[in-house]
């Protein structure tokens, strides 16, 4: 069986295609004609063993996600199957995959809830993930500013996000603390920490925050605070984000969060209409595996196409 590794990804699939999958993909969803696998986890010995997985019939595959997580560690793998003859397809490493999916996501997200002409980005956490953010972020949007807070990021922090975003590394800045998030407008966590990185009041009453650093219950980015203010709280899919997002699962219940929650497929399908009026817009991601199944389908149809 073909097996398409991480660095087959990074050359097969362009952050362009991971933000149409992930349109056509949770679109599909919204409209009923997609459906998710929630996420499964299994732990013995201080090893973890999760899985999660997707069927996208128009996409013409299906699959599961299954990975470990050993001391804070993550290492995946996907495998896909035909929806037409249910056949096993192709297996794939899914690091790359993983990377690609969940910063399109969020720009997916910010097309539709960012506010107009964001320029300025703030971002807690430049791990893999942050700095995929920042990457993405900056080539749909064309960001001017990006602030860092990352107490544990390595120095050369500023050259590395200029070569990965093309800009001038004087527009890149490496804070020391999360005050400055009121001048952003795009906030995006990028972190594993476990209690709210900065005080939900000092956000600009327009900015857009992603929260995309956890899908742990116990843990969270985001204060009571910020969720009293949001205008309305992006999901991927509600019954994933209730029990997995630490941000919604430990707020105060008197916020009543459940009648602000949309999910994702509903805003891009157009089932939910944004509202026109400005306000703070949060993005709960968690991961789901809708996104991994159909970004593997456009690597493996990809490939197809490579060898064509």
């Amino acid at each position: 069986m073909l097996h398409i590794t991480d660095a087959m990804v990074d050359t097969l699939v362009s952050t362009d295609q991971a933000l149409q999958a992930m349109h056509r993909a949770f679109a599909a969803f919204g409209a009923g004609e997609a459906a998710m696998q929630a996420r499964e986890r299994t732990d013995a010995g201080g090893v973890k063993l999760s899985t999660l997985g997707a069927v996208i019939p128009a996409q013409g595959v299906t699959g599961a996600k299954v990975y470990t997580t050993i001391a804070g560690q993550f290492n995946f793998v996907i495998l896909l199957f035909s929806t037409e003859t249910g056949a096993p397809l192709a297996t794939l490493d899914a690091n790359a995959i993983t990377r690609l999916r969940t910063a399109a996501t969020t720009v997916l997200v910010a097309q539709h809830l960012a506010p107009a002409n964001a320029r300025h980005l703030f971002l807690c956490g430049a791990g893999v993930q942050g700095l995929a953010h920042a990457q993405q972020m900056v080539q749909h949007f064309g960001l001017q500013r990006i602030d860092v807070f990352d107490p544990y990021a390595p120095s050369g922090l500023e050259a590395r996000l200029a070569q990965l975003t093309g800009l001038p590394e004087a527009q890149i800045r490496r804070v020391a603390h999360t005050q400055g998030v009121g001048e952003a407008d795009i906030i995006v966590t990028a972190s594993r920490a476990k209690e709210p990185l900065f005080n939900g009041e000092h956000v600009a009453p327009h900015a857009l925050v992603a929260a995309i650093g956890s899908s742990l219950p116990h843990t969270r980015e985001l204060d009571d605070a910020l969720l009293a203010r949001a205008q309305l709280i992006a999901v991927e899919w509600k019954r994933q984000a209730t029990s997995e997002a630490g941000d919604l699962v430990l707020a105060d219940p008197g916020l009543s969060l459940a009648g602000k929650l949309v999910e994702l497929g509903d805003i891009v399908s157009g089932r939910y209409a944004v509202s026109a009026q400005p306000g703070i817009r949060l993005y709960k991601a968690v991961g789901v595996g809708l996104e991994d199944i159909a970004l593997a389908g456009v690597a493996y149809q990809n490939y197809l196409a490579s060898q064509s």
